[in-house]
C-alpha cells in the first residue's frame, strides 16, 4: 500500500485499560506505515508515557483521544469492527481477515476507513459495533481465541499491507548473474561433488541435468555467484590436497 492509502486509515481503541497495549499498538502501526492512532475513553490517561512505544513517539503524541466513537469515526466512510467469534451472534456481515482486507484496501483507494478494537477485557461492546458497516475476525485456533489487542492490531495492519504477488517476484534483472557466471559455478559445483563422492550425484540418473536446473532455480546474483564460486574453489582445493 502506498502512504496515501496508509493515511486514510484511522486505528480505534476502544475502552484501552493498559497503557502498555496503547504504546505496543503505536509500535506497531509505525512498523507497518500506519499513523492515525484514536482513542474513545482511554482508561489511563497517562498513556502518552508509555514505554512499550518504542521507536513509535510521534504516533502516541498525535494520538487523539474522543469521548465517544461517533466522534472518533465521523471522518470515515467505512467503520468496521475487528472481533473474535466468540459465542456473538453479529448481526453484522463477518469477513476472515484475508477478505477483509482485501475489501478494507479497495475502501482505502479513495476514502477513509475506522478499523475498531475493543477493550482488552471484553473486546467489543453491542454499541461499538453498532457503528460498524462489518466485522472482520483472525482465524485463530477455537479453543484459544483471544488474543493481545497489540498482536490483533499487528496481525490486521500486516494483512493490509501484505502483497503476496510481492514476494513471488525475481530479483532485477539487472542483478542477476550472467549464464557464463552461472555456467562457472555449476561447472565448479559438480567438480565439488564428483570431488567428494557425493553418491546422489555420482548414482543419480540424469545428475548432471538435476544439479544445472538446481542451480538455475536459485536465481543468482551476480555478487552471490562470485562469493559462492570462491568458496567453492576452496572447497574443492582442500579435497585434492587434504594435507595441505
Amino acid at each position: 500500500m502506498d502512504p496515501e492509502r496508509n493515511q486514510r486509515l484511522k486505528v480505534v481503541l476502544i475502552d484501552t485499560r493498559n497503557p502498555l497495549n496503547i504504546g505496543a499498538v503505536a509500535r506497531a502501526m509505525s512498523n507497518f506505515g500506519f499513523f492515525d492512532l484514536r482513542l474513545v475513553h482511554p482508561y489511563e490517561v497517562a498513556f502518552r508515557e508509555a514505554v512499550s512505544a518504542v521507536g513509535a513517539a510521534q504516533v502516541m503524541k498525535d494520538a487523539k483521544v474522543f469521548e465517544t466513537v461517533a466522534e472518533a469515526v465521523a471522518d470515515c466512510t467505512l467503520v468496521v469492527g475487528a472481533t473474535g467469534l466468540g459465542h456473538r451472534q453479529p448481526q453484522h456481515p463477518m469477513h476472515r481477515l484475508e477478505k477483509g482486507a482485501r475489501l478494507l484496501r479497495r475502501h482505502l483507494s479513495g476514502s477513509n476507513v475506522a478499523l475498531l478494537f475493543g477493550s482488552e477485557k471484553f473486546g467489543l461492546g453491542n454499541s461499538d459495533v453498532s457503528h460498524c458497516h462489518w466485522l472482520t475476525h483472525i482465524p485463530t485456533r477455537a479453543q484459544h481465541d483471544s488474543m493481545n489487542l497489540a498482536q490483533a492490531v499487528a496481525v490486521c495492519l500486516y494483512e493490509l499491507i501484505r502483497q503476496p504477488s510481492t514476494a513471488r517476484h525475481l530479483p532485477e534483472a539487472a542483478e542477476l548473474a550472467e549464464g557464463e557466471e552461472v555456467e562457472r559455478f555449476t561447472e565448479l559445483l559438480e567438480n565439488v561433488l564428483q570431488a567428494s563422492e557425493y553418491t546422489d550425484y555420482s548414482m543419480a540418473k540424469n545428475g548432471r541435468d538435476k544439479t544445472h536446473r538446481l542451480v538455475r532455480r536459485m536465481h543468482l546474483r551476480v555478487k552471490d555467484a562470485a562469493v559462492l564460486t570462491g568458496m567453492l574453489r576452496q572447497v574443492l582445493w582442500k579435497l585434492k590436497h587434504p594435507q595441505g
